[in-house]
């Protein structure tokens, strides 16, 4: 299964962390972002990583392909495992080049990938912006099932020149079916899958409005998962599937039970994922650096935090900024730290000893708005930010728990 697509703006983490942070870069291996398994490597500069889960899935394609194997080509005997494990790992390659597709014509509209996973249900390409236009929304989502149809063919054509009883044979016929369920499987019309995002931009490009689409390519998801939890174990136990009812045990009803419910888990899931985030992206314009800045009072660095507060409540300001000798910024006081600092000690605690000092990368822009703002406080992390104007006067202090609440509250609001 297959669940390309804009992975939205996540909201700012606990600690006072911007929202989202970019690709690790480093060695291949283990533990570089938090939740993406092992790094495989980086094709297109584009880090690919195979979660925990996806051992599991190779496990049981192997167990169940290896009984498969043993109808079909008994005398292979235990070998037959070594065989349905190379099939597990060469259906997930072709999951890949399925997530590859979408991240080379992402990359090419020049929308960010932060990376591919490889997981329990297939492949997931998390892209960080969205399309511009559903022109483009449509394409990038098309591709990846075009890409999976193409290597039905692939491994098609072969097929025409070796015995159908042998190894080879029933490897490259395996693998051609399971791409060709993967296509059709993901040009289902519902999100999170790839019919979903095509769904989305066909309604985006009727109504004009990026939301509609998404509401509509939502709960046309939330419909398939429903029907995934009903149907499917119907069409196996009454052997649409080409099962007779004879060979269907009360284990095997209990699998496909267990198989439905969680893919109607994740596509259920997944599609109301993509409606808070939509919902997200829709009031994203309403987060503004200069409505969200505190009012800030500028002190030198010896002044006893005491005083400097003093001047701030008279001045209604909720932040302080520690000025040089010419008037000149240097250093934003931590509200973390001044909380730390007991009542009867602030007189003899000078204000430096509670600043962190200014880089380029914490002064920020009155104007920014957005996206803007948040790949900004992304690429510099800090818990506050010395927002300035274009002619370089101090605006105030910006602090990622107020774009934090702001995110809560933005997620909390209707769509219009």
């Amino acid at each position: 299964m297959d669940e390309s697509g804009n992975s939205g703006r996540p909201q700012p983490g606990a600690g006072g962390k911007p929202p989202g942070d970019g690709p690790d870069k480093g060695t291949p291996g283990r533990g570089e972002e938090p939740g993406g398994g092992i790094l495989m490597g980086r094709p297109f500069g584009v880090p690919v990583y195979v979660a925990p889960s996806w051992f599991v899935v190779a496990a049981l394609i192997t167990w169940v392909f290896g009984g498969q194997l043993d109808r079909v080509l008994p005398e292979l005997g235990a070998v037959r495992y070594l065989v349905a494990l190379f099939f597990a790992i060469a259906f997930y390659a072709s999951v890949l080049v399925h997530e590859l597709a979408h991240t080379v014509v992402a990359l090419r509209y020049k929308l960010p990938v932060r990376r591919i996973q490889l997981q329990f249900f297939g492949g997931v390409s998390e892209i960080e912006k969205e399309s511009e236009t559903p022109g483009r929304e449509f394409v990038l989502a098309f591709v990846g099932p075009l890409l999976s149809l193409v290597l039905a063919g692939v491994f098609y054509v072969p097929m025409k020149f070796v015995e159908a009883g042998t190894v080879p044979g029933v490897l490259l016929g395996g693998l051609m079916i399971s791409n060709l369920i993967v296509a059709a499987f993901n040009l289902l019309p519902g999100l999170p899958l790839d019919g979903g995002r095509m769904l989305r931009a066909v309604v985006w490009k009727i109504t004009g409005r990026p939301m509609s689409g998404t509401v509509a390519a939502a709960w046309v998801g939330r419909a398939l998962a429903v029907v995934t939890l009903i149907g499917l174990p119907l069409l196996t136990h009454t052997g649409a599937l080409g099962t007779s009812d004879r060979d269907i045990s009360g284990m095997d009803t209990v699998t496909d039970a267990l198989l439905a419910a969680i893919l109607a888990a994740i596509i259920w899931t997944g599609a109301g994922n993509s409606l808070r985030m939509a919902r997200l992206r829709e009031h994203l314009p309403d987060l503004q650096a200069r409505t969200l800045t505190r009012r800030a009072v500028p002190v030198e660095a010896d002044t006893p935090l005491s005083e400097a507060l003093r001047r701030a409540n008279e001045a209604g300001a909720r932040a302080l900024v520690v000025v040089d000798g010419t008037g000149e910024p240097t250093a934003v006081v931590r509200e973390t730290a001044i909380v730390a600092v007991p009542e009867h000690r602030r007189p003899w605690v000078a204000v430096s000893g509670l600043a962190q000092d200014l880089t380029d990368g914490m002064k920020v822009s009155a104007e920014l708005a957005g996206e803007a703002l948040l790949d900004r406080l992304k690429a510099s992390p800090a818990t506050e930010y010395l927002v300035v104007e274009d002619t370089g006067e101090i605006y105030g202090v910006l602090s990622t728990a107020d774009v934090e609440r702001a995110f809560v509250a933005a997620m909390a609001r209707p769509a219009a």
